[in-house]
């Protein structure tokens, strides 16, 4: 296989420390080999820095906004400080609000219990179901797959110009796509919203590990990401971005934290008088370490400069999809075509082979870990692959037997703590098993393919 290995300076572009860097994993061939972890996009491995920062603080935990003792003070300096941190990591400007919750999930899901009544929200079908499901009690139109950036902004200006031009509406779009890695046009895409009078929320779970979000220079009016694809474990996620709505809505959580004041009336009820502050929306004790380890990886992506990590990953990035252009049998999946700018998350068939088998080969044979599946993006992969909205399959549990063809898909993803060697490990496992087949015999065993532990291939 001729794949390009010319390096960037690997002074200024080495990978970042990464936990999990020296595991090794036993293979069913036989014998152990250090763990290739190619799945970024569903969680990228903590950073170094992240651990040795939670750990150092660790034994001054203490709880927050509740307590006059130093480790509770001391633990709430450090979890407002974070706020300011992603703030800053985020160009967020001087009137928004940062508010920590779980995931990109459970953020999408605040902000759609704080839109308006008769709100109008639009979202592209291609989005990842973090997106495209949280807005049940608003009035949705989901926009058909573009197959060209600016083909995405001329369906938003149609959809948005047939809207009633009176009442609150709000764009959904992902930064990058979770399954193709291509980037959306999104500053065009909210000068677009914006000329309609509607607002845009940014989903940047895939965009902000690989490349700078900046609410300011893209003019969106709210980001959501989570920590855990961010290098950043525990549990936590963001929503920052305009105060107005949130301020307006009722508490995404009712109880202690979201409370300013609270009364019994003379009548026996509850008077509340609700914060207007992030904290209206971060009810109960909250995840300070979570927090904390986010903005330990705000503070190391941004130390490391992310010029330096965009253009690594951009190599990465051209030698996976070189390795893979050199195997007739593989299809790599693209909304918007080969030329389209894209982070490190690449998702592609195998002619012959059944996704969860070729995933389960790669990771039982060559200690390689990827993802098979519908990655939570179901519309998206299904139009990718010319099925049937309609056709069977589904996320992590396909129906197909080993060697027989499945509607899902493999996804190859990386980052900043990506060694060189875990690329061309994978390079060289795609060329062998589809060259050369499979050396173990798979099984189906609940809705996963898995070694049949009980003997080898025939080869």
């Amino acid at each position: 296989m001729s794949v390009s290995t010319a390096a960037l300076d690997p002074s200024v572009c080495a990978p970042l420390p990464v936990l999990g860097q020296d595991v090794t994993v036993p293979l069913v061939t036989g014998g152990e080999v250090t763990y290739a972890a190619l799945d970024y996009a569903a969680s990228a491995p903590a950073l170094q820095r992240v651990w040795d920062d939670v750990a150092a603080y660790a034994p001054y935990y203490g709880s927050v906004h509740r307590g006059a003792g130093y480790l509770s003070q001391l633990s709430t300096d450090l979890f407002e400080n974070s706020r300011r941190t992603v703030a800053e990591f985020l160009g967020c400007r001087p009137e928004d609000q940062v508010v920590f919750t779980r995931s990109t999930t459970d953020s999408l899901n605040l902000l759609a219990a704080a839109i308006p009544a008769n709100c109008q929200v639009f979202v592209y079908e291609t989005e990842h179901h973090a997106s495209l499901l949280p807005w049940r009690d608003a009035q949705v139109t989901y926009l058909d797959a573009p197959r060209t950036p600016g083909q995405a902004v001329e369906t938003l200006e149609r959809a948005l110009a047939d809207r009633d031009p009176y009442g609150p509406a709000l764009v959904c779009v992902t930064g990058a796509s979770n399954v193709t890695g291509e980037l959306w046009p999104v500053k065009e895409l909210a000068v677009a919203a914006h000329a309609h009078g509607a607002r845009i929320v940014l989903d940047a779970a895939q965009l902000a590990p690989h490349h700078p979000v900046d609410i300011a220079e893209l003019d969106v009016d709210w980001v959501a990401f989570s920590g855990h694809k961010l290098y950043a474990p525990f549990g936590s996620g963001v929503l920052a971005g305009r105060a107005d709505w949130l301020q307006a809505a009722e508490p995404y959580l009712a109880g202690g934290g979201a409370s300013r004041r609270v009364a019994r009336r003379a009548d026996g009820g509850v008077d509340v008088d609700w914060h207007t502050t992030a904290a209206r929306h971060e009810a109960g004790s909250p995840n300070v370490i979570g927090v904390y380890s986010i903005a330990s990886a705000c503070k190391a992506l941004t130390e490391a400069g992310f010029d330096n990590l965009v253009a690594r990953e951009r190599e990465l990035v051209s030698r996976v999809r070189e390795g893979l252009a050199e195997v007739p049998e593989v299809q790599v999946l693209s909304l918007f075509g080969d030329d389209a700018p894209r982070v490190g998350v690449i998702s592609f068939v195998v002619r012959g082979w059944n996704s969860s088998h070729f995933a389960a080969a790669l990771s039982a044979e060559y200690g390689i870990g990827v993802r098979d599946g519908l990655f939570c993006a179901h519309p998206l992969v299904r139009t990718l692959l010319g099925s049937d909205p309609q056709d069977p399959g589904e996320c992590g549990a396909p129906e197909a037997e080993p060697g027989e063809r499945s509607l899902n898909a493999i996804r190859v993803s990386f980052g900043a703590g990506t060694p060189d060697e875990h690329i061309d490990r994978f390079l060289r496992a795609v060329t062998e098993l589809v060259r050369e087949g499979a050396q173990w015999k798979y099984r189906t065993e609940d809705g996963r393919c898995v070694p049949d532990r009980g003997e080898a291939a025939q080869v």
